[in-house]
């Protein structure tokens, strides 16, 4: 599943390709909303909130999506063939006579009044991207001091699956997940409740940080350290995650072997990595 920067990408080249221009043919491939007709409308901004798109359309329309693991929104030049997947994996087409944006394998799609996409994310914890992240953490009406409380708010629940709760904060997924944890030395099982004191403040401050750093590159890192070449000792390339997708690899810090297991019911693919030196608490 596409972690927050992702969508926000998503959002901010589906808003120079469609924003204060009129549509000129729309398609929406879903059986509920196949008949709407958008032609004729000023698409008025795209904006993402945690994982989900909005496109706000004159006349107080929004189209909501939501890609969870496959889904993808590809944007094309005029004349320029559609490459995303085959013709029946497009859900919507939204066109104008600069570009032509184009939704694949969208498992969310529906439309709906602006006024009402309380309706679609309104349960969202807030949003590690928002335009209005405070400078001041500590004022208690503040965004990341409400993420915080979210957290621990079940003290028994482990870290990993508090922090994937988009109810809680939204726009983590399992890389963050992962890279959070070990930057905070304790392994995703652990209970948040068992965390030190000022471990939850600095776990929310650091996913804004990191999750902000990473909307405007196409590779996601969280670390600086790089890979050097044993026989040369020249750097070759960076290591881009501590332990995400390093299993058996050895770990950035102390070279033991990075771990992976799921976590969670299994109702969803949650591939967790972890270092088992560097991080203390249970294990999956």
């Amino acid at each position: 599943m596409p972690e927050g920067d992702t969508v926000w990408h998503a959002a901010a080249r589906l808003h120079a390709a469609l924003a204060g221009r009129t549509l000129t043919h729309a398609d929406l491939r879903v059986p509920r909303f196949a008949t709407s007709d958008l032609t004729g409308r000023e698409v008025l901004d795209v904006t993402s909130n945690g994982k989900h798109l909005l496109t706000r359309i004159e006349g107080g329309l929004t189209l909501h999506s939501h890609l969870r693991m496959d889904g993808t929104w590809r944007v094309f030049a005029p004349g320029a063939p559609w490459r995303g997947g085959p013709e029946h994996q497009i859900r919507a087409v939204l066109q104008n006579t600069d570009a032509t944006a184009v939704g694949y394998r969208l498992p969310v799609l529906e439309l709906l009044p602006t006024a009402e996409e309380h309706t679609v994310i309104g349960h969202l914890g807030p949003d590690l991207l928002s335009p209005t992240w405070p400078d001041d953490p500590d004022a208690p009406d503040s965004l990341p001091a409400r993420a915080v409380r979210n957290l621990l708010a079940d003290p028994d629940r482990p870290l990993g699956e508090a922090l994937l709760d988009q109810r809680n904060l939204a726009g983590i997924g399992n890389v963050y997940k992962s890279e959070l944890c070990f930057l905070a030395r304790v392994t995703p099982w652990l209970p948040v409740g068992e965390l030190a004191p000022d471990v939850p403040a600095r776990l929310v401050a650091t996913a804004h940080r990191l999750l902000d750093f990473n909307k405007d590159h196409p590779d996601r890192r969280t670390t600086t350290v790089a890979r050097t070449s044993p026989a040369t000792r020249t750097v070759t390339s960076p290591e881009l995650l501590y332990v995400y997708g390093r299993r058996s690899r050895p770990c950035l810090r102390c070279r033991t072997p990075v771990r992976k297991a799921d976590q969670g019911d299994g109702s969803r693919d949650r591939p967790t990595y972890w270092c088992p030196k560097c991080q203390a608490g249970p294990t999956g």
